[in-house]
């Protein structure tokens, strides 16, 4: 297995390829354990980002993303407006989740680690996402796609996201770790 070492991607101009997130066959996940036994699961409906890259090597990719924090939905009303309250996301004050990537492993011609900071609320930290690309493509009306899976996890105590209440048995009505999955396809632009 060909490996590459961690390099920081901040050097734009070398990067000659932009891309953008197509909305419309992006998907972005999130899921928390609920009384320890099952999971809740919600997506963001508005989002934005960019991938910038030499040719198609996106192991020397720069990534940058943004959501809109009210747009989540979980399927359920009064959760999604108590996640946007000042028990969790503060939305009001606090309107985006921001990513920016910082390295870029290549764990093989499919595989990547992508390092870099997430801020949520006023909190910026570093995670660790599990990058597959699914392809690259032209779809019917000539436009150059690629398309990758993703996966990470934060703690969202570490954000601030930090309402809980405490079962009889002991445990929490909402786990600490939330895992995050992305389907995501970009759009080659030049």
């Amino acid at each position: 297995m060909k490996t590459e070492s961690k390099r920081q991607t901040n050097i734009s101009e070398e990067r000659d390829t932009l891309w953008i997130i197509d909305q419309d066959h992006t998907t972005i996940r999130f899921f928390a354990k609920h009384l320890i036994i099952s999971k809740i699961s919600g997506i963001f409906k508005s989002f934005e980002g960019k991938v910038k890259s030499v040719g198609n090597d996106f192991s020397t990719a720069e990534i940058e993303f943004k959501a809109e924090v009210k747009s989540l939905d979980t399927g359920k009303k009064e959760r999604d407006t108590h996640l946007l309250s000042e028990d969790f996301f503060k939305a009001s004050k606090y309107p985006h989740i921001h990513f920016i990537s910082t390295s870029i492993r290549r764990i093989n011609s499919k595989e990547f680690e992508v390092e870099g900071d997430i801020t949520i609320k006023d909190v910026k930290k570093s995670i660790l996402m599990n990058v597959h690309l699914g392809g690259i493509t032209i779809d019917p009306s000539g436009q150059e796609r690629a398309g990758f899976s993703m996966s990470a996890w934060v703690n969202r105590f570490d954000f601030g996201l930090n309402w809980n209440n405490v079962m009889d048995t002991g445990g929490a009505i909402v786990g600490e770790k939330i895992d995050i999955e992305c389907d995501v396809e970009i759009v080659k632009r030049n």
